[in-house]
């Protein structure tokens, strides 16, 4: 495998210098920044030192100008002009001020100080001046302000002035080219910068499109053919020591090992075909491949057992289907014999079905008797009931008499005592009671006759009860000997009855076995049929037997 930069620690170069490029970038933009800052406080402070040393300037020259003002007008208004600048205005004392504030040279800062001092050393010509015109001396006053020592003192100002103004702006103009050129100088090294960035990801998007994208593209091409099961392609990447060479290295290897396990499968399988079951799987399957070695010997075991089993399973069956010819022509005679027995019993079981039936029918004719017979008894058994019942009633009447009789007898009985009493109260009444006397013995002697009627009458009836206990009893024992009657009777109904279900019973099992018979007898004949159909099957199948020996020889199976 030949060496080859791998496109990670390429790109990851790449990526780099242009992160290293950006983070360049990015100083130098903080950089230009800054410079820029830079310059426009360089410009602004040029504009303000500029400003500021023309307002002091400006002052002393304004002051000069009002001065002169006066003098030749006498106008009261320069005047106060000249006295507001030096009390109120002081242009001259702000503008330095703002000078010093930002920043001046020793060398600029003497030559502020020797205007000054020039400057202070015309206010006392400037006064006396200005004195000599509120006096009237005008002329006086222009000898002073247009004089050779104030003039001498002005020319010496402005030489100054000119010479400051000079200096400042060649010091601060010189700040500023020199920020100007630092800003420059940024500029272009961003713009550098920007070019390498441009310039590094430009390589990269080539590197990436022709030593990562195409290949990737080759790769995924061949991928979908090996996909198809197309393992013959044509791959024209070579492997090598990068990414993508192991990527190439290992799909050649990957078809050279599906390549080997397909030969080695179909080289088996073709053998197996041919009825070569002696065969063994040799090759060291990889990976998910293995199930499959596995399962190919599982099956080379399966076959060579069921191919065995199936060989001795044939001869068994060659065997047990001679056995099964001959045992099937037994059992057709067999059968045949059976049929004519089955025949006779048939016809025998039919006689004794015909008697059963007439004796069934009989039965039913009894019971229909026997019940007619106890539905009579029932009657008479009620009848006897209410005669029972009636002697009762007049068992009951007889007392009911008797306690009437014992009544009449204790009404005479206390009849005869009031007669006695009445006679005994008529006898003390002498012959006033003679007529109630009479009464009395009259009532005695019918409390007398009532008592006798009683005694017969109770006589009669003691005799009626014992004739109608007697009768009682003589109904009590007919109702028992009936009574045992009826329970006989019934028994004979039942018996009767349960005679007459067990004859139904009986013809109806005797149908039944009488139509089992027929069954029988169709079953009887149909085995005779299938039994000549066996035999000749089991011939065929003896045939077929002997087929599947030849057919099994043919494949070569382990020892």
């Amino acid at each position: 495998m030949k060496k080859a930069m791998s496109q990670s620690v390429l790109t990851l170069i790449l990526n780099g210098v242009s992160i290293l490029s950006l983070i360049f970038l990015i100083i130098s933009l903080f950089s230009y920044g800054k410079a820029n800052l830079q310059l426009s406080k360089a410009h602004n402070e040029r504009f303000e030192l500029t400003y500021n040393a023309n307002r002091f300037m400006n002052g002393s020259a304004y002051l000069t100008n009002e001065v002169r003002a006066f003098a030749a007008t006498g106008a009261q208004e320069h005047y106060d002009n000249y006295w507001n600048e030096v009390n109120n205005l002081k242009n001259r004392d702000i503008g330095v001020a703002a000078l010093q504030e930002i920043g001046i040279t020793a060398e600029e800062q003497g030559m502020i100080d020797k205007m000054f001092e020039l400057s202070n050393s015309l206010v006392p010509l400037e006064e006396e001046a200005m004195n000599q015109v509120q006096n009237g001396k005008k002329e006086d006053a222009l000898d002073y302000v247009y004089g050779t020592d104030y003039s001498t003192a002005i020319t010496e100002i402005n030489a100054i002035k000119e010479q400051f103004l000079a200096d400042l702006d060649a010091r601060t103009k010189t700040n500023v080219e020199e920020l100007t050129s630092e800003t420059e100088r940024i500029k272009g090294t961003m713009i550098a910068a920007f070019i390498v960035v441009g310039l590094i990801q430009l390589f990269n998007i080539l590197l990436t499109r022709r030593g990562i994208l195409r290949p990737v593209i080759s790769i995924r091409d061949q991928m979908v053919e090996i996909s198809k099961g197309n393992l013959s392609a044509k791959f024209a990447l070579q492997p090598n020591t990068s990414e993508i060479g192991m990527l190439v290295a290992s799909i050649h290897e990957t078809k050279k090992e599906l390549k080997k396990y397909i030969n080695d499968i179909d080289n088996k399988l073709a053998q197996m075909a041919q009825g070569n079951m002696n065969l063994t799987i040799d090759d060291d399957y990889r990976g998910e491949f293995l199930p499959i070695q596995n399962a190919m010997r599982e099956i080379l075991d399966s076959l060579n057992a069921a191919l065995s089993q199936i060989n001795t399973a044939s001869e068994q069956v060659s065997e047990g289907a001679g056995r099964m010819s001959y045992n099937a022509q037994s059992l057709s005679s067999g059968t045949v014999q059976q049929a004519a027995a089955v025949e006779e019993l048939s016809s025998s079981i039919q006689e004794i079905s015909r008697q059963v039936s007439n004796t069934s029918s009989d039965a039913g004719d009894a019971q229909l008797s026997s019940m007619e017979a106890m539905k009579h008894l029932k009657i008479c058994n009620e009848k006897m009931g209410a005669l029972a019942v009636a002697i009762e009633d007049i068992t009951k009447s007889s007392r009911e008499i008797g306690g009437i009789i014992k009544t009449i007898e204790d009404i005479s009985f206390q009849t005869n005592i009031l007669a006695l009493n009445a006679s005994v109260e008529a006898a003390r009444a002498g012959e006033a009671g003679k007529g109630f006397s009479v009464v009395a013995d009259e009532v005695q002697s019918l409390a007398n006759k009532s008592a006798e009627s009683a005694k017969n009458i109770t006589e009669l009836i003691e005799n009626s009860i014992k004739q109608v206990k007697y009768g009682a009893s003589l109904s009590e024992d007919t109702t028992k000997a009936l009574a045992a009657v009826i329970d006989s009777g019934q028994k004979s109904t039942e018996l009767i009855e349960r005679i007459a279900d067990s004859a139904t019973q009986q013809a109806e099992s005797l149908g039944q076995l009488t139509e089992g018979m027929h069954q029988i007898s169709d079953v009887v004949q149909t085995n005779a049929s299938t039994a000549q159909e066996t035999a000749m099957t089991a011939q065929d199948l003896q045939t077929q037997a002997d087929g599947l020996k030849f057919s099994i020889h043919k494949f070569r199976l382990r020892p």
